[in-house]
């Protein structure tokens, strides 16, 4: 269970790290005449991100019964 659960932070901790690294590239290419289809990749690949992470938030968090 520890591995996982440290897997699981490893993995969390990379994908944050991505989508941070996307808001400068994205941030960089609005700022410039850009593709503006690599943009919208970037940005779509960017909400994936947000949805893997919140994923991975909500298997680390222990379930609390109220």
């Amino acid at each position: 269970m520890l591995d996982d659960r440290d897997s699981l932070l490893r993995r969390l901790h990379e994908l944050r790290s991505e989508h941070r690294d996307l808001d400068t590239v994205i941030a960089r290419l609005e700022g410039q005449l850009a593709d503006q289809l690599q943009v919208q990749r970037l940005k779509k690949r960017k909400l994936k991100l947000k949805d893997e992470i919140a994923w991975l938030e909500s298997h680390l968090v222990p379930d609390i019964i109220a």
